[in-house]
């Protein structure tokens, strides 16, 4: 039973997900890790999420993070932490946090009652989830919450306890669903919403031969058409699997309540609005090419 308007969590989690985002498309992010001596483009996103682990290797990553080829992952981990510590690493996110947010979003916001007013929004949310299975939601809670005169970080971090909040509760709806982790991001490109499959081999380690192998098994179960889209059964499947993320991320919403969810929502996608008007991210993401 819930108190929230229909799709209320997935509005809300959307603008929150991509606030969080644009820290891993920031140049600012590439020049904090080149201080500390790591260039690799790969190494540097794949520690700066999973610095919250530990100095993890690439088997625990490969489960955390679920459509990452473990092979590219041992090409990066654990050898990344013999040049810098996850304690660096978390540092050096946090400074690059601090410089996209301002380059992005300017003084004024910065400075704004509205950022303080997401920010304990988000917060306040963030308070009602919970660690057990949910690793990722779980590492990054055990870090310090910034200081109060900072309050674009205490957003940043608080969107950061969101997003991994609601990612660890999807990989279970994927798992439940049959998705091995190709599958999954070729339904999710399929659907329209997902990256380009260029994008997603490079950044995800997996081969065309793999892509082309998952799409066969999807036409087996009758989710994909000859033609590479989304079958009605493939498209109800990926309704299912968003409303399956829903509900198990509907606790900390929930806690909020209606009008702080709808707040937030608007706070939120205002701050995004004007970091995507500052070219936060890249323009070629998207599409099937």
């Amino acid at each position: 039973m819930t108190n929230l308007p229909p799709h209320a969590v997935r509005r809300c989690a959307h603008p929150v997900n991509l606030l969080h985002a644009t820290l891993f498309f920031s140049p600012d992010l590439d020049a904090e890790f080149e201080k500390l001596g790591i260039t690799d483009p790969s190494t540097m996103r794949l520690a700066a999420r999973s610095a919250p682990l530990g100095a993890v290797g690439a088997g625990t990553v490969a489960a955390t993070f679920y459509n990452y080829n473990h092979e590219l992952l041992s090409r990066h981990l654990p050898a990344v932490w013999e040049a810098a510590s996850p304690a660096a690493v978390l540092d050096a996110r946090l400074r690059a946090a601090d410089t996209t947010l301002r380059r992005l979003l300017g003084a004024e916001a910065i400075a704004s009652a509205e950022m303080t007013e997401a920010a304990e929004l988000a917060l306040r949310a963030a308070g009602a989830c919970t660690r057990h299975a949910r690793p990722l939601y779980a590492g990054n809670a055990d870090l310090p919450v910034p200081d109060a005169d900072a309050p674009h970080l205490r957003l940043w971090h608080a969107t950061t306890l969101l997003r991994e909040h609601r990612g660890d509760g999807h990989l279970v709806a994927l798992v439940a669903a049959g998705l091995d982790p190709v599958e999954a991001l070729l339904s999710h490109t399929a659907s329209g919403k997902g990256m380009s499959p260029r994008w997603v081999l490079g950044t995800r380690g997996w081969s065309r031969d793999d892509w082309d192998a998952a799409a066969e098994r999807l036409r087996g179960r009758g989710l994909l058409d000859a033609g590479g889209e989304l079958t009605e059964a493939g498209v109800a499947l990926r309704a299912d699997l968003e409303d399956e993320t829903d509900r198990l991320d509907s606790a900390p919403y929930e806690h909020l309540g209606a009008d702080g969810v709808a707040r937030l929502t608007e706070l939120t996608k205002g701050f995004l609005t004007a970091a995507v008007g500052a070219g936060a991210f890249p323009a070629n993401l998207s599409g099937k090419n």
